[in-house]
């Protein structure tokens, strides 16, 4: 890793793909950030570092469709708790609670199996970006409405001027993010 901050070695292993995908959006992919296992592990573990930490410890991870899958599965592994999905509507095979989500065009449902979560479980909430807010904010309201609390959203990037972690944060949810990138 020589000289660069965690943030900025990880930041040069982020693609950027213009026009994709829509034309005029710069699309922040994350997938080079998990092919090569070096950096792979220097991402994993500057979330496991902050969460082993006894008052940041959470009781379960929670992630959301799809690559807050990967992030969030890995991490839960690290700190030695369990990991429970919240997917698009649909996936789940078991009793669900639902939450719709407004997108920029139409709306959006994610779930969570019933007994993914106890009341007063401390949950940490993983994605992999935050743009809007939009999902990351169903996903919150889900685990509330089964009585946990959310004590921190975590994801890779954070897209600043969507406006998302401020909404989120507006909401009384701590934010951890690792990169930021300005624009769109």
């Amino acid at each position: 890793m020589h000289h660069l901050s965690v943030n900025d070695y990880l930041r040069q292993n982020i693609r950027t793909v213009p026009d994709w995908p829509a034309p005029g959006v710069q699309f922040r992919d994350i997938t080079p950030l998990l092919q090569n296992p070096q950096v792979f592990r220097v991402m994993i573990d500057a979330f496991v570092h902050r969460y082993m930490a006894p008052e940041r410890r959470p009781d379960v991870v929670a992630g959301l469709d799809a690559r807050g899958f990967i992030i969030g599965a890995v991490v839960a592994y690290e700190l030695g708790v369990g990991f429970v999905p919240i997917r698009k509507k649909g996936k789940l095979p078991f009793t669900t609670v639902e939450e719709t989500y407004e997108l920029e065009y139409g709306s959006a449902t994610v779930e969570l199996h019933a007994d993914a979560v106890r009341a007063g479980d401390r949950v940490l909430l993983v994605d992999d970006l935050i743009a809007t807010g939009g999902t990351m904010m169903a996903g919150k309201r889900l685990l509330e409405k089964l009585g946990a609390s959310v004590m921190e959203g975590a994801a890779i990037v954070d897209l600043p001027e969507l406006g998302g972690s401020e909404r989120l944060r507006a909401s009384g949810l701590p934010l951890h993010t690792l990169v930021d990138f300005a624009g769109h």
